[in-house]
């Protein structure tokens, strides 16, 4: 991780001729924004004294309390390797504060610091991994966006067959131009679907990269033209588009989560935290899988998980513990989706598993079987119960959840609530291309 002064970043912005830069942070529901000032107002930015009008933003205030300062985290600058090479681009991720100095509750990325230094006191380090996976498209004569790939590949292809090998590397290079590490690129299992995986890091900067890479990955599309979608779930009758996240504790820099003398390798800290993500899966469910859609990837049939347990073997349950030991020894959630907002979902992860440790939490016994296999009854007599089916029964979930809404802080929770359950209405009321299919001619 990179660690600049005001003094670097003036210097670096004057030796590349830098003239824009863009001050980003998002919206309660992950949506990345920006205001974008020129290089001769840089100093005043670094200030922390560029104000924006908060009421224009979804969920972040009234119009008659709309000031708002956007002060940048000086590690997150990053000049835009796409963009041209004279009078540069270069941005700041943000956190929003109000007039009389105090961070502004409504921030996403205010309450993941809340719970990281939550955390901190407790003495660990949350460090996060996550596998976003998303599809590549045509665009049609007007430069719209289809449900059309361009390729018919699965899993682990190589051209010609996976025909968006050159767009994956192009998005690769320009990741690696902006610091990330990548791991592994590679075709899905789906036509046109896609994965990139990239080193895991302490959280806050985890959730500022996931923001970051679906920026980079929708504008190197958009130059191959070609339209890259995070939506869960765009395709009937093939896998979904998941976000498998990685999560694991560090104590003085070492993996609290591994422990030689266990059978599995895990430590007793590894198992409570466990615990507390499966105790509080129902209630993080609108934050991890947050649209409509994004229940459409959840039903059995299509490898993501909706079975609230754990294997260390296969991965059918909801966490799964990958075989990596030692200092790789992590829990791999395994249903959150790439539309979740990166900063409340690991806030609410975080907190939902030293919620476990705290209070001492024991998992159930490991799941060894397939349970995509198993009869509703053979679930039942083990205790397994299914993630929400719907947005509207996960924000139920979430509501009867303290935890989730204390995570939240209420300005976010109500807002969040509200226009949730808002969308889910409007869905409700709408008549669909299968109501007509079914019901048309037969009624």
């Amino acid at each position: 991780m990179r660690h600049y002064t005001h003094e670097d970043i003036i210097r670096i912005a004057k030796e590349s001729d830098i003239r824009f830069i863009r001050l980003q942070f998002t919206d309660m529901f992950g949506t990345l924004k920006n205001i974008a000032i020129m290089v001769s107002e840089l100093e005043k930015a670094l200030d922390g004294k560029c104000m924006f009008d908060g009421s224009s933003i979804e969920g972040f205030a009234r119009i008659d309390e709309s000031d708002m300062y956007l002060v940048p985290d000086l590690n997150s600058f990053e000049i835009f390797p796409w963009r041209p090479q004279q009078g540069k681009v270069a941005r700041l991720i943000c956190d929003v504060y109000l007039p009389d100095g105090t961070p502004f509750e409504g921030d996403p990325r205010y309450r993941l610091r809340k719970a990281v230094a939550a955390a901190a006191e407790m003495g660990y380090t949350f460090n996060v991994g996550s596998e976003c996976e998303f599809f590549l498209f045509l665009t049609d004569e007007n430069g719209r966006p289809t449900t059309v790939t361009h390729d018919e590949g699965s899993y682990f292809d190589l051209g010609p067959v996976d025909l968006g090998e050159d767009c994956r590397r192009d998005i690769c290079l320009t990741l690696e131009e902006m610091g990330f590490q990548i791991e592994a690129s590679h075709h899905e299992n789906a036509n046109g679907q896609h994965e990139i995986d990239f080193k895991y890091d302490q959280a806050l900067q985890t959730a500022d990269n996931i923001v970051t890479f679906k920026m980079v990955v929708k504008t190197i599309a958009h130059r191959h033209g070609l339209h890259a979608t995070f939506m869960p779930k765009p395709i009937f009758g093939v896998n979904g588009s998941g976000m498998h996240t990685n999560m694991s504790l560090a104590v003085d820099g070492r993996n609290a989560f591994y422990d030689a003398s266990d059978e599995l390798g895990l430590s007793v800290t590894a198992r409570q935290f466990l615990a507390g993500l499966l105790k509080h899966a129902p209630g993080l469910t609108p934050l991890t899988n947050p649209l409509v859609n994004s229940y459409k990837r959840l039903v059995p049939g299509y490898e993501a998980p909706v079975y609230i347990t754990w294997s260390a073997g296969n991965r059918s349950p909801l966490i799964r513990v990958p075989a990596a030991r030692g200092e790789g020894t992590r829990l791999e959630l395994r249903f959150p989706d790439p539309t979740a907002n990166p900063y409340l979902a690991l806030a609410a992860c975080l907190n939902a598993g030293l919620d476990g440790v705290r209070n001492g939490l024991t998992p159930p016994e490991a799941i060894t079987g397939n349970i995509y296999t198993m009869t509703e009854a053979e679930r039942a007599a083990q205790g397994i119960a299914s993630v929400p089916g719907t947005l509207m029964d996960a924000l139920d979930a979430m509501r009867a959840d303290a935890l989730v809404r204390d995570t939240l802080g209420e300005h976010i929770f109500k807002k969040y609530m509200d226009f949730k359950t808002a969308e889910w209405n409007d869905f409700r009321s709408r008549v669909t291309s299968w109501e007509i299919e079914q019901y048309l001619y037969r009624y």
